[in-house]
């Protein structure tokens, strides 16, 4: 019997258990995950290969499809998310962000405001970006760097946004509550060796030398196991996507101190509903027996949305292009370089410049009307709150690239950071009886959500058309707008004026890019608030503990416990989760943290 079981391995689950394990030696940890391992492989510390994990017949992630939404035009949307040892850390973009310090205090937490969170923010991080910076941490286990290459069309990037944008810049946009202006993109990289900073590789892997730690791969939990409402283990099963050829046969493993869910804004609210918690309508059409009526658990579904759009750019400047098309010499010379010293593009994820950014006076004009109200009723008083991030991604990787010709191309990236829109993960049966997601994303729900995302096509497309690496536009990533359109741009031999009048759209034309917008509108693999820390009563499923109301012995530790959203890349914030729910853990488990860390520091040592 294990002392404390953890389900899942991701970044959360990872940072909870190498603290736990860490902080006492002797507890007994059992970790299972239904995704195959990580360690050492390529796919996974090679920063450059991130987004060979899209590929349609990778086992590293599983794709959920959303109901069909008339918001959408229509589409049934896919969101994916991570299935393999770290979660999202082993494969996300590695993009380098945090939530501004008022995000948590939003939460209405006990305990979780940002006076308690920032100390755990810089305990979790060394940032090699600049020294000395008062909100960030230099001996964390998580390293933060500029990456291992230098892409000029970046600057050009700057310069027109702080010139024809009228925006200032500043080096660092993390520090909790700088917004609005431009500035490098820090990544999750180390700055020495180049590799992905991972949460498996820098909390649980590195303590192979623990025999009471343990990670079973390519397992799939079915159900928590109570005994009245304690929980005491789980039924799990042989994952089918990464273990194809094993038995599926259930196993069962107990646990004599706690059961800890922590398998994602998907996983963890389906688990609880498989054991009996969850709201009775969805358990009766299941035919599952009611442990405990939490009709908030898979409510509350959030997400950001993003938007892309390609350009080709000048022969000659430096992109990611042809490490991402696979140039064999090219891949082999950059490999050799990263081999010796950490260096060359392939410590890179190609995404190195962005603003958090707010509407001033004059674009708030121009932007529809519908997006008034929610201006004035959450941003425009919180000056630290973005609406959205725009990005440069220096390269092109989308679905068009098997038929475009092997050339540069840059992507201009707009996400939404606070959607009002919500929705729902939940279990059902399908016609054959078996188990199926009922996930409906939510996406544009509300009208205001759409509002930035069309204005930010226009915006973005001033700025790169005034770069001077501009090239011209992809048709097919951009909207079909009516022929004879002023608004049409093809391919071009070099950029416009800063000085150049803007686009002027029609009405046809503001038709043709909302149309291309909901056909084409994304996920940003930013899932949360499933299992959300919130009043019982509220719809919550969790408490500031962590608890399950209603039961005993069990706890939800990853995003789905995020009661509202965050503006940032969410990877920063499961990373917090993790150090807070170990330190909630040890107390309930009463390990003395008192020497931690020292022992911590033991365990750095051996990476």
């Amino acid at each position: 019997m294990t002392s404390s079981l953890l389900e899942g391995s991701g970044t959360t689950a990872c940072v909870v258990a190498g603290r736990l394990a860490a902080y006492d030696s002797s507890l007994k940890i059992l970790i299972l995950e239904g995704g195959p391992h990580t360690f050492n492989e390529a796919a996974h510390v090679q920063p450059h290969q991130a987004r060979t994990h899209h590929a349609e017949a990778s086992i590293t992630m599983t794709s959920y499809i959303g109901n069909p939404s008339p918001h959408l035009n229509g589409r049934a949307p896919t969101v994916s998310c991570a299935h393999c040892v770290g979660g999202g850390s082993s494969l996300n973009f590695m993009a380098y962000t945090r939530a501004p310090a008022s995000d948590y205090d939003d939460w209405g937490v006990d305990g979780w405001e940002s006076r308690n969170l920032i100390p755990l923010m810089k305990k979790l991080e060394t940032y090699e970006v600049h020294p000395d910076r008062p909100t960030h941490g230099y001996n964390g286990p998580i390293k933060v760097s500029s990456g291992g290459g230098k892409l000029g069309i970046f600057d050009e990037f700057f310069h027109v946004g702080t010139t024809y944008h009228k925006r200032s810049f500043a080096d660092d946009t993390d520090d909790l509550e700088t917004c609005n202006v431009y500035s490098p993109w820090a990544k999750y990289i180390c700055g020495t060796t180049g590799r992905r900073s991972d949460a498996a590789h820098h909390y649980v892997y590195n303590q192979a030398h623990n025999p009471n730690l343990q990670l079973w791969a390519g397992k799939r939990v079915k159900r928590i196991i109570f005994e009245g409402k304690h929980a005491v283990g789980v039924e799990f099963t042989s994952d089918p996507m990464s273990c194809p050829d094993m038995n599926q046969s259930l196993s069962t493993v107990r646990a004599s101190k706690l059961v800890v869910i922590s398998a994602g804004a998907f996983g963890s609210p389906t688990i609880l509903e498989r054991s009996g918690i969850g709201a009775e309508s969805i358990l009766e059409r299941c035919d599952i027996e009611q442990v405990v009526n939490l009709p908030g658990v898979g409510e509350n579904y959030q997400d950001h949305y993003s938007t892309s759009h390609p350009y080709f750019v000048a022969d000659g400047v430096v992109t990611m292009d042809s490490l991402w098309r696979g140039d064999e010499s090219v891949v082999q010379e950059n490999l050799a370089q990263w081999k010796s010293n950490g260096g060359t593009l392939i410590a890179e994820n190609g995404i190195g410049a962005k603003i958090k950014w707010r509407p001033d006076d004059d674009e708030l004009k121009a932007m529809d009307s519908a997006f008034q109200p929610r201006w004035k009723e959450f941003f425009q008083d919180r000056p630290e709150k973005a609406v959205a991030i725009f990005a440069l991604i220096a390269g092109y990787a989308g679905p068009l690239s098997s038929v475009l010709p092997p050339r540069n191309y840059m992507v201009a990236q707009c996400f939404t950071l606070y959607p009002a829109s919500t929705g729902s993960v939940h279990i059902k049966l399908g016609e054959d009886g078996k188990e199926e997601i009922d996930f409906t994303t939510g996406y544009l729900d509300d009208p205001s959500d759409i509002v930035p995302i069309n204005f930010a096509y226009k915006k973005l497309r001033e700025i790169c058309r005034r770069m001077p690496s501009y090239r011209g536009e992809i048709p097919a990533g951009h909207p079909r707008f009516p022929e004879g359109s002023a608004a049409v741009c093809g391919e071009v031999t070099g950029a416009v004026d800063l000085n150049t009048p803007d686009i002027a759209y029609t009405a046809d034309d503001d038709e043709a890019i909302d149309k291309f917008n909901r056909d084409f509108l994304k996920t940003t693999w930013h899932s949360l608030g499933t299992c959300a820390m919130k009043p019982e009563e509220d719809q919550g499923v969790v408490d500031d503990r962590l608890n399950v109301y209603g039961v005993t012995n069990l706890k939800v530790a990853d995003l789905s416990i995020v009661p509202k959203n965050i503006g940032t890349n969410t990877y920063s914030t499961a990373l917090l989760i993790g150090e807070k729910g170990a330190m909630i853990i040890a107390e309930d488990l009463g390990i003395d943290c008192s020497s931690c860390k020292s022992r911590w520091g033991s365990v750095q040592a051996r990476l």
